[in-house]
């Protein structure tokens, strides 16, 4: 405990993103514990957050009393502890044993790190308000008409605004005079959709033209409908298949959340075709490479079926962050929201990249899918 106690000295600052401790020892008790620092009355202290069954509770220490309260955690109730941070990451593992191993890892340079978000009440700071009646929120049943959030889609308003707070990050790239035209494939009942045309042209005064395509000819016709009611001019929904999409030239950002399997990989090939300034996109349900996936150094994984289906998602989502990355694009992988709301979590971020990197001689993901016995429907279409 000598040496966590010293890494924990270190690590607990206001440079502090999040430390997640998991994996409870025993069935009773706290599932999950999660802290942040925030500043309380011009004070930066730790909030601690239990997650209990269903119940969620708060309390704030100082650090000192904070990391007792760690230390304690995986001393007796809890065997994982990650935690990350502007400047790197934290990692500890207990073993059934007790005996504890402990990775600290720097962060590579990848751009400008973000501050971490330390206000006490975190409602205050989401771009849509939970006190600010938004008409498509309430049509879509996600607010009252007062503007309060129903609770049992609370999951679905902070998803919202988490993607909205990757777009504002971005915003920069799109910023122009001229219209920024989006595409939104695989739209669905549009939540996004509307939140993203709602975000940008209403609050933030940008002309932009949005088109959102999906197969069901219901929805589009509700969404159609709904646009119209709120007088978007400029957001129109189409039904069609990503492939066979044609209602556009030239688009400055392409979003595609959810697009189920292959069709994720049609419309990564639509946007680099465009040249699309920014692509975001939330894979779904990514079978292709595990019905190929073959390798001796791997079979005692991949017998099982739940981790052989984990590890084909994550290398085909890696599959396609590297190519998006030779295609051109300074691309980020990130958390969308948390494991325990779905297991379909991970956001592909994909920015334009303004000066040519130098190219490296070998392939490394030719030569990783070849050693797996995979080829991929992006690797096939680029």
């Amino acid at each position: 405990m000598k040496k966590l106690n010293e890494e924990l000295s270190n690590f607990l600052s206001d440079r502090l993103y999040q430390i997640v401790i998991s994996s409870p020892r025993k069935k009773e008790g706290a599932l999950k514990i999660k802290i942040r620092p925030v500043v309380v009355k011009g004070e930066i202290c730790f909030q601690e957050t239990t997650l209990r069954g269903s119940q969620v509770f708060h309390k704030n220490y100082d650090k000192e009393s904070m990391m007792s309260v760690i230390l304690s955690y995986m001393e007796q109730d809890f065997k994982q502890l990650e935690g990350e941070s502007m400047d790197e990451t934290l990692h500890v593992l207990v073993s059934k044993k007790g005996n504890m191993m402990i990775k600290r890892k720097k962060r590579k340079e990848t751009g400008q790190a973000f501050l971490p978000d330390m206000s006490h009440n975190r409602f205050k700071n989401y771009i849509l308000r939970e006190d600010v009646p938004v008409p498509f929120l309430f049509d879509l049943g996600v607010q009252t008409q007062e503007g309060k959030v129903i609770r049992s889609k609370y999951d679905k308003f902070r998803q919202i605004n988490r993607f909205l707070e990757f777009v504002e990050d971005i915003l920069p790239t799109l910023k122009r005079e001229e219209p920024i035209h989006i595409v939104d494939f695989g739209c669905g009942k549009s939540y996004l959709t509307f939140a993203l045309y709602y975000y940008l042209h209403e609050l933030k005064g940008l002309d932009v033209c949005i088109s959102g395509l999906d197969l069901k000819a219901d929805v589009i016709k509700k969404c159609s409908y709904l646009a119209e009611k709120y007088g978007y001019e400029n957001l129109h929904f189409y039904q069609g298949d990503i492939s066979a999409f044609d209602k556009a030239d030239k688009v400055d950002m392409v979003v595609t959340l959810h697009a189920c399997d292959t069709a994720t990989d049609f419309a990564i090939k639509k946007a680099i075709d465009w040249r699309a300034e920014v692509i975001f996109t939330v894979p779904c349900c990514q079978h292709e490479v595990n019905g190929q996936i073959e390798s001796q150094l791997l079979a005692p994984v991949l017998k099982y079926g739940i981790l052989k289906e984990r590890i084909s998602a994550l290398i085909t989502d890696g599959i396609r962050a590297g190519l998006l990355e030779e295609a051109g694009y300074d691309t980020q992988v990130l958390e969308f929201i948390d494991m325990e709301h779905t297991p379909k979590n991970i956001l592909i971020r994909a920015v334009k990249r303004q000066k040519k990197r130098k190219e490296s001689g070998e392939n490394e993901i030719l030569r990783m899918t070849n050693a797996l016995g995979v080829k991929t429907t992006l690797q096939k279409l680029i």
